[in-house]
């Protein structure tokens, strides 16, 4: 394919501290943790790093990344994209791999939330004075109740199929010593919790936290000079919105448009023909219940209106047909906003080389990952697949 990223580069190293309230820890502690990790995953050292991509949203300039690595006056890039920073600097490496330009890159995602005395999402501001006011929560519940409506579920059964996903993604955080949250719940509990912002409870949000990913980036043709089983990026796509949904009356509250335009160009890069039996797990961003539920039908893993069918059904579940959120998600991890995307490729990785452990999935072959930065009516997506 013209212009493709698929099988051009590799991931040959990755790293992934526990996310979590790390109060003994400073954003440097994170980066360096995470990037030792990666480097003797792929068994290199600073100096075989020709360039740094570091994905953080409140962090800035790139010697928030080379002080602490005491990198040598390489190059180091800051990106930011809201949600989608972490995913964002394996693009900018990736994509300067396979321009050409250099052989081996490092991309790095960090946040420390906690030391930001951040407790949650902070309400959107509206600097143009040309759209409503809002929160995190308050939109995505505007757009839970609009999807009830639309598809008929009443208030008890829409809650309940958004309650189901939660109890699924706290299983699979259970069993998973890097994530914050790693305890199982139940549908009553995740029911009966105080209310954010209705119908969204306290389980169907997921938290704030710290943590730090790293991703050791080359060619495919030297990928096995590092290791036996790189991971190959099979694409990488992004979406930007006009924000059209904002002041407009075209916006639904039923779909990301964005995220299945995404969607769709990923899979053409990566020659899928059929995502739900091609693609055999997904990382989503699951800032909320409904957010999972609505992007399974936005990635077309799900006809649209049929996802509580899909979730009743087990599909998602760890041993179902199509594995979501196989770490424990945005639920289990929390957010730390540079790092997520990162953090969902270092999943993905670890089960194609079937090095998951107890979640580990049954021959994987495609992995997915789902970024969505600001509100679902004017978002930014990316998406990764990759695969051995």
């Amino acid at each position: 394919m013209p212009g493709s990223i698929k099988d051009r580069v590799a991931i040959v190293g990755m790293g992934c501290t526990k996310f979590g309230e790390l109060w003994e820890k400073g954003p440097s502690d994170l980066i360096v943790e995470a990037v030792n990790e990666a480097y003797a995953d792929a068994g290199v050292e600073a100096k075989d790093i020709q360039a740094v991509w570091v994905g953080t949203q409140f962090h800035y300039g790139g010697r928030s990344v080379s002080e602490p690595l005491r990198l040598q006056y390489k190059p180091v890039t800051r990106v930011e994209n809201a949600c989608a920073s972490g995913t964002e600097a394996v693009r900018g490496a990736a994509y300067a791999v396979a321009a050409g330009i250099y052989d081996v890159c490092l991309a790095v995602g960090f946040e420390k939330l906690k030391d930001e005395a951040m407790s949650g999402l902070p309400g959107m501001q509206n600097l143009t004075g040309t759209y409503f006011a809002s929160t995190m929560p308050g939109c995505f519940a505007i757009m839970a109740t609009r999807y009830f409506d639309r598809y008929g579920l009443s208030p008890e059964e829409g809650k309940t199929m958004l309650a189901r996903i939660s109890v699924k993604s706290h299983h699979n955080g259970s069993l998973n010593p890097k994530a914050h949250l790693r305890r199982e719940i139940t549908v009553e509990q995740v029911l009966n919790a105080p209310i954010i912002a209705w119908p969204l409870g306290l389980f169907d949000c997921c938290g704030v936290s710290d943590g730090a990913a790293a991703a050791v980036i080359t060619r495919a043709d030297m990928a096995r000079k590092f290791r036996p089983d790189p991971v190959y990026i099979k694409a990488l796509q992004i979406c930007t919105s006009p924000t059209s949904g904002r002041i407009t009356t075209e916006f639904d509250y039923t779909h990301v448009e964005e995220a299945y335009r995404a969607g769709v160009a990923a899979y053409a890069e990566a020659g899928v023909k059929n995502p739900r039996k091609e693609i055999s797990m997904a990382e989503v961003h699951d800032c909320f219940s409904i957010t999972e539920a609505l992007t399974m039908e936005d990635l077309q893993f799900s006809a649209r209106g049929r996802v509580k069918e899909d979730i009743e059904a087990g599909v998602f579940k760890l041993d179902g047909e199509l594995p979501v959120q196989p770490d424990g998600g945005l639920k289990c991890f929390g957010h730390p906003i540079g790092a997520s995307g990162i953090r969902m490729i270092y999943e993905m990785y670890l089960q194609l080389q079937g090095k998951a452990d107890k979640r580990q999935i049954k021959n994987p072959k495609l992995g997915l990952t789902h970024n969505m930065g600001n509100e679902p009516y004017a978002p930014t997506v990316s998406i990764a697949i990759v695969g051995l």
